[in-house]
């Protein structure tokens, strides 16, 4: 199964995709400090992480507040090779793994883009597919020709 990133970034009204290597990342910290490096007014960046057919996340980088991170489903992210970026919400123990399709971390991400709390918590239970989640979000934030172009 392959992986796909991407790092959108707003000004203003309008959304921009923008080139970052957030495979060459090595956690959180280093992936905040990078997209931090692209905000415009302190507006928000947005990384998308999708793993084909099984988990999607999406971590909002707003201005020097701390990065707000979402995970569909923790037992896979954490047994990806991205997990070192969801370390906050990805308390796994070990012993008693979450069950498939837990969600996790801070289902407010996208409120203010008109993905509510509850859509979120609704996409995992349905156990929506990566690609079609994202693209409710994206439209629902108005970035979706950007994000679709990026495919």
């Amino acid at each position: 199964m392959s992986y796909f990133t991407a790092v959108l970034a707003r000004d203003g009204d309008k959304w921009f995709a923008r080139d970052v290597d957030v495979d060459g990342v090595d956690d959180l910290s280093e992936l905040t400090d990078t997209v931090r490096l692209l905000e415009i007014d302190d507006e928000p960046v947005l990384v998308f992480v999708e793993r084909e057919d099984a988990w999607w996340s999406v971590i909002r980088v707003d201005g020097d507040e701390d990065p707000r991170v979402f995970v569909s489903d923790v037992a896979a992210a954490a047994a990806s090779p991205y997990a070192s970026l969801f370390e906050a919400v990805l308390d796994v123990d070990e012993e008693e793994p979450p069950a498939p399709s837990t969600c996790a971390g801070d289902t407010d991400v996208l409120a203010d883009l008109g993905t509510a709390p509850d859509d979120l918590q609704q996409m995992c239970e349905d156990e929506l597919i990566p690609m079609d989640a994202l693209a409710l979000v994206a439209e629902a934030g108005g970035f979706a020709e950007v994000l679709d172009s990026l495919r």
